[in-house]
């Protein structure tokens, strides 16, 4: 995906911005049972659950990134941001397709030679 950022908002009513930190990548899902907002995507961490949404409204969409009501056609049922900017209320992220989180789960990892080292390619862990 080329790139896309995003606004978190909502964040104080749940965890603050403990969950957050630059670098950090959390999983965003569309929430098609929203009664207040039909293109809702919320963001999540694992074992933590909710922590904020992506922002919709031109109030809280700050500049330079995009609502959810148009990163909501371009992503499937989830995709996956990293976080970038942390504000005094709100967190800008990256977008992140699920390939370039979790990799193609057909596809052993490829090893890639560094100074004579042979390492294998690591996808990043969701929440670490």
């Amino acid at each position: 995906m080329e790139n896309v950022f995003i606004t978190i908002t909502g964040i104080k009513n749940y965890f603050g911005m403990k969950p957050f930190k630059v670098g950090k990548i959390f999983r965003i899902v569309k929430e098609d049972d929203n009664d207040y907002d039909e293109e809702a995507i919320r963001a999540e961490l694992p074992a933590i659950d909710t922590i904020g949404y992506v922002a919709n409204s031109t109030s809280t969409v700050y500049a330079g990134t995009v609502s959810a009501g148009r990163l909501y056609d371009k992503i499937d049922d989830y995709a996956y941001a990293q976080t970038m900017f942390i504000t005094h209320s709100s967190v800008i992220a990256l977008v992140l397709s699920p390939e370039e989180v979790e990799g193609d789960k057909d596809t052993p990892p490829v090893k890639e030679k560094e100074s004579g080292n042979s390492k294998p390619k690591t996808k990043a862990k969701i929440g670490f």
